[in-house]
């Protein structure tokens, strides 16, 4: 198979959709409803797209050795994990999920269940999906490949901007209120009501499907959204009287 950037591009979304399906499985088992998990609006989630392009980069020539595949599997993968963590908590200045209520785990960015997890996906896409998927795509036309890739892409790609959009407002939420719940002249009710609709009129209510998916971002943060809760009921109260 050509390895061309429609092709990998192709494989890097077949995973990531994968990932969201497991991703929507454990956590509606968790949380005891269905949730739609993921950053994106969309039904994929890229961290499993990247993470399983690095798997196949990288361990496809470790194939006659599963204990190998599935050891290198497990730390490459867990390895993303804690960089993502990481790279969106410097980011969006939220901490996107976290196991530090499990034993077995490295600044709650990664934890040893998910580890032993990954490394069996590790052996799952080098032994069974990818050989499967290249059958498939072997198939299809180049043209019409190269079509559907790039079709995807936009799709992606403005999926991208719109949902780090919204993520990066509800960074700026959060850290107004940070400020807000610091300040002395806060403490003034007169006072905090003038401060409120002077910086923050201009923000809408905050994603509900974000904290959905991410319920650690809320919880984490449960006294600046008792202050965006209280804004948006005074904006209700304030357009009901309009």
């Amino acid at each position: 198979m050509n390895i061309s950037f429609p092709y990998l591009f192709i494989v890097f979304f077949i995973y990531s959709c994968i990932g969201y399906i497991c991703e929507i499985i454990c956590s509606s088992i968790v949380q005891k409803k269905l949730v739609n998990r993921g950053f994106l609006c969309g039904p994929y989630c890229p961290i499993y797209g990247v993470g399983s392009l690095f798997i196949l980069f990288t361990l496809l020539r470790f194939r006659e050795d599963p204990v190998i595949v599935f050891i290198l599997g497990a730390i490459i993968t867990s390895a993303l994990e804690y960089f993502t963590s990481f790279l969106l908590e410097k980011i969006f200045h939220n901490k996107w999920w976290d196991y530090s209520y499990l034993k077995a785990q490295i600044h709650g960015r990664v934890c040893l269940q998910n580890t032993l997890l990954f490394g069996l996906g590790s052996l799952l896409i080098i032994y069974m999906s990818q050989p499967m998927i290249d059958n498939i795509l072997i198939k299809i036309p180049e043209l019409i490949l190269n079509i559907f890739a790039y079709g995807l892409l936009f799709v992606f790609v403005a999926d991208c901007i719109y949902s780090f959009i919204i993520a990066y407002n509800l960074r700026n939420r959060i850290i107004i209120c940070e400020e807000l719940k610091t300040e002395k002249l806060a403490k003034l009710p007169g006072m905090l009501e003038k401060i409120l609709k002077e910086r923050v009129k201009k923000f809408k209510t905050y994603p509900k499907r974000l904290l959905e998916a991410f319920p650690n971002l809320k919880n984490a943060n449960a006294k600046e959204f008792d202050i965006m809760r209280m804004i948006r009921d005074k904006g209700k109260k304030v357009n009901k009287k309009k």
